[in-house]
């Protein structure tokens, strides 16, 4: 410039940091050219892309350590304000038609909701009307939201388009929405209160069946009510009756033959024993002797039949002709267990109470000392009747056929009465049976009971045979006469160790029934 050429020096290779502020040098020129008009930037801008990178490959713009600025040369002023009022004016008009736009959007998809809910309430049940319509209304409301998005790709070409007057209010639209959302909601309630309804009928007809289930169980109350009745007057009949009588005489035969062979092996004189139970009585035959000593069982099991405790309690009042409370209940239950498991379970039942009374009133400690002569006299009155299995299973047996007797007997209504024929009365054969079966009697002489094996029963206005031994004796002739005689209603009470005979006296007679 001086007149002399400066000298030549070598370029730089440009370092990174220099590379760097080029970038963003040429980064800001791109930034000014973003938010320039857009009419500049149709017909052109300072700093084209070219122009921006290439201060990149250029070193003559920047100085090595000092700071480059890059002014932007300013726009002319009319143009430039010009732009600004436009500018302004043209951003109120698109954020009030943006915010109709989106209430449009808003209220048409809430509409195609509402539809939607209203297709899938007709298909169950299938309504094919409503159906159609609800198709119809999809159809209309996909139509509406196509056409919003050809609103807004025509608003994005042309801003000043008076296609967004077509909109409507952003008012409308939301009240429009708000209606969609009601028809939804009306439509969710009307499908809750068919469900509510249909509910309703399904309790209805269950009540129905329930009632018609409380009637039919009902019905079968009543008929096995009639049923049970029938029952207990099937089981309340004298053939019962007298069918476990008969089991009852069976058992105590079985343990008096079992106790009689016990004897034997202990050496006693039947002969004696017999005549001690019943003095001066004339066997037809010498095995007779037995009866006595069946007479002497019998007695003394049915001793107290004709109580409803069956005389366990002390004191107890004698039976007055009314039906005893729970006897059939307990019938049932006792036939319904094993008298053996009954005992092992449970020792202080009355069942067990009975047979350790009857046990004592039968076995005396002389007889049991005796005939159990090994054990020990305290140790026998409880356990001797059950250390032979044999004379303790027959003896259970017997007394369970006697409770069972005493309770179906106390069943019945009015209660079954139990007489026995006192000693020295005539034969009849209305109230007695001959235990021998004897029955070529002599007819020139009266034949005299000599005692009662088993007592007879009277069942209203039934009557169940005693079976007396009868006495042919002619101390005894001359007697009452058979229409005279005597019923008593009570048990001959016997005590074996003394072997005398006592009777309950003061006892009303049963006139013949006949």
């Amino acid at each position: 410039m001086n007149g002399y050429e400066a000298p030549i020096t070598p370029i730089k290779p440009p370092q990174f940091s220099e590379m760097f502020q080029k970038f963003a040098l040429a980064f800001k020129t791109k930034t000014f050219e973003f938010f320039a008009d857009e009419d500049n930037h149709n017909n052109g801008s300072h700093l084209s892309d070219s122009d921006g990178f290439s201060l990149l490959d250029s070193a003559e713009d920047f100085i090595t350590d000092q700071k480059v600025v890059v002014i932007k040369p300013d726009p002319p002023p009319n143009s430039s304000s010009s732009s600004m009022n436009n500018g302004s004016h043209r951003g109120t008009i698109d954020t009030h038609i943006a915010e109709c736009l989106v209430s449009s959007v808003f209220a048409a998809v809430s509409s195609f909701e509402a539809s939607y809910l209203q297709l899938q309430t007709s298909q169950v049940p299938f309504v094919e009307e409503s159906v159609k319509a609800a198709d119809r209304a999809l159809v209309s409301h996909l139509q509406r939201l196509s056409d919003l998005k050809r609103f807004y790709m025509e608003l994005r070409r042309n801003p000043s388009s008076q296609v967004a007057s077509s909109l409507g209010s952003c008012l409308e639209a939301q009240v429009q929405e708000n209606q969609s959302k009601l028809r939804s909601l009306e439509t969710v309630s009307n499908r809750l209160q068919e469900e509510i309804d249909e509910k309703d009928n399904e309790v209805s007809v269950l009540r129905k069946k329930l009632a018609e289930i409380h009637w039919g169980n009902t019905k079968l109350s009543k008929k096995l009510s009639g049923n049970l009745n029938s029952a207990c007057d099937v089981l309340l009949t004298v053939r019962v009756f007298h069918s476990v009588l008969h089991d009852a005489c069976r058992a105590t035969h079985k343990f008096s033959k079992i106790l009689i062979g016990l004897m034997i092996k202990a050496g006693w004189d039947l002969d004696l024993v017999a005549n001690s139970i019943y003095p001066d009585i004339d066997y037809a035959k010498k095995g007779h002797t037995r009866f006595a000593f069946l007479s002497y069982v019998c007695l003394g099991m049915f001793r107290g039949f004709d109580s409803e405790g069956f005389s366990l309690i002390e004191n107890e009042p004698l039976c007055n002709g009314n039906k005893g409370t729970c006897s059939l209940k307990q019938l049932l239950e006792h036939v319904s267990s094993n008298p053996m498991e009954l005992l092992s379970k449970n020792q202080s039942c009355e069942f067990s109470r009975f047979c350790e009374k009857k046990y004592q009133d039968l076995i005396h400690p002389t007889m049991e000392s005796s005939i159990f002569s090994n054990l020990d006299r305290n140790e026998a009155v409880l356990n001797s009747w059950r250390s032979l299995s044999v004379f303790y299973e027959s003896f259970v047996c017997m007394a369970s056929s006697i409770w069972t007797l005493h309770e179906l007997a106390f069943s019945f209504e009015p209660v079954v009465e139990i007489y026995q024929v006192e000693r020295g009365l005539d034969f009849s054969m209305v109230y007695m049976e001959d235990v021998t079966k004897r029955y070529n009697l002599p007819g020139k002489t009266k034949v005299k009971v000599g005692f009662t094996v088993v007592p007879g029963f009277k069942i209203g206005r039934t009557v169940i045979q005693s079976q007396v031994y009868l006495d042919q004796s002619s101390h005894f002739s001359g007697f009452l006469d058979p229409q005279e005689s005597l019923l008593r209603k009570h048990l001959l009470y016997t005590n074996s160790a003394a072997g005398l005979c006592t009777e309950l006296k003061g006892v009303t007679a049963v006139q013949q029934l006949l």
